[in-house]
């Protein structure tokens, strides 16, 4: 049975959260004169001399609304990073506690075992980049604290199966974080729409990709009250920026502009999917729910990707042993996609 609280580090049960300033007075006064901001203005914009919301209500206000939870079931942060980050320090103890992860994955699950001194389990996806039976049976055996899975995966690009993540929701006994950074490319609906079954799940989502919002850097959660409550105690006051909190709400006003975008690149992908095929030099396109497609090809990667980036076209290798002899390349605008497939038959020429 999941226990939040016998999960969570002794330490963070206990502590006292700093309490900022725009913690203990909220609203608007005539004279603030309660948090040493420069009183003046600033050197740059004129609104930018006070801290932002420690808590970025109006944010996690519209986002509840888009998404159909409460905003006491959202935690924003500073990228998905800072909240993979944040997850790993709310429950495993440095040299004690592990993790788990599922590769090929994003890389960020291990740096945040690496950098936090917990152990990292590794549970191998089978070679159609997915959950197999016996490492169903194993993730659940775990005494980790976490399994991330990461659905659209990244670099594969592939769902998992959601029948395979309902069974680790079911018998994992700790916290169960599927990543879908990559979700709003995916024809199936969020795990968000099953939070209410399942007190152990944490989903995490972005701006960066289908919002086209990297540069701002905010990461999204959602989760049980309880869960996003631990969070709010132990992350750093102030750390989504004033500025990153008005761009996002813009964009939420903005839903239409998202959705036009999603579907071009929706289309960008098949185009570019069957524009790949009809090359000799590419193996295998692996089927993506994702804004990428990763890519085989014969008879050396590495020599693609040379001859792209002397092009000026940069795509990524994968260093997982189980993508080997693949490339990663993102759907980018129409003129872009058409570079990368000129190049490519450029290189069939040359060879």
């Amino acid at each position: 049975m999941f226990d939040l609280d016998s999960l969570i580090r002794p330490n963070v049960r206990v502590m006292k959260p700093y309490s900022s300033a725009r913690d203990e007075f909220q609203g608007e006064a005539r004279v603030m004169l309660d948090a040493n901001e420069n009183s003046l203005g600033s050197a740059g914009p004129a609104e930018f001399n006070r801290y932002p919301d420690p808590h970025q209500r109006a944010v996690k206000q519209a986002l509840a609304q888009l998404k159909g939870v409460a905003p006491e079931q959202v935690f924003l942060s500073n990228g998905s990073d800072e909240v993979i980050d944040l997850l790993v320090r709310l429950l495993a103890r440095p040299g004690q506690d592990s993790i788990l992860s599922t590769p090929p994955t994003f890389g960020m699950y291990e740096v945040a075992a690496a950098l936090n001194d917990v152990a990292l389990e590794r549970v191998e996806l089978d070679a159609d980049y997915q959950l197999s039976d016996e490492g169903i049976a194993r993730l659940i055996a775990s005494k980790a604290k976490i399994v991330f899975l990461c659905s659209p995966n990244n670099p594969t690009g592939n769902l998992l199966r959601p029948a395979a993540i309902e069974q680790v929701l079911r018998g994992f006994a700790g916290l169960v974080v599927v990543d879908e950074a990559y979700g709003d490319f995916a024809d199936q609906p969020s795990w968000i729409t099953r939070l209410a079954e399942f007190e152990n799940l944490v989903v995490l989502q972005t701006f960066s990709k289908a919002w086209g919002l990297a540069g701002i850097r905010l990461g999204m959660a959602f989760a049980s009250p309880a869960v996003i409550a631990y969070l709010n105690r132990i992350k750093m006051p102030y750390n989504v920026s004033e500025n990153t909190q008005r761009l996002a709400l813009a964009a939420l006003a903005d839903t239409g502009r998202f959705e036009a975008m999603r579907q071009e690149l929706l289309q960008g992908r098949e185009t570019l999917q069957a524009a790949l095929a009809e090359l000799p030099i590419v193996d295998h396109i692996f089927p993506s729910d994702a804004n990428f497609l990763l890519t085989r090809f014969v008879p050396d990667a590495g020599a693609v990707y040379r001859h792209l980036l002397e092009r000026g076209i940069v795509v990524r290798r994968p260093s997982q042993v189980a993508c080997a002899g693949t490339l990663r390349l993102t759907v980018g605008a129409a003129v872009e996609n058409d570079a990368l497939v000129a190049a490519l038959r450029e290189f069939e020429v040359a060879g």
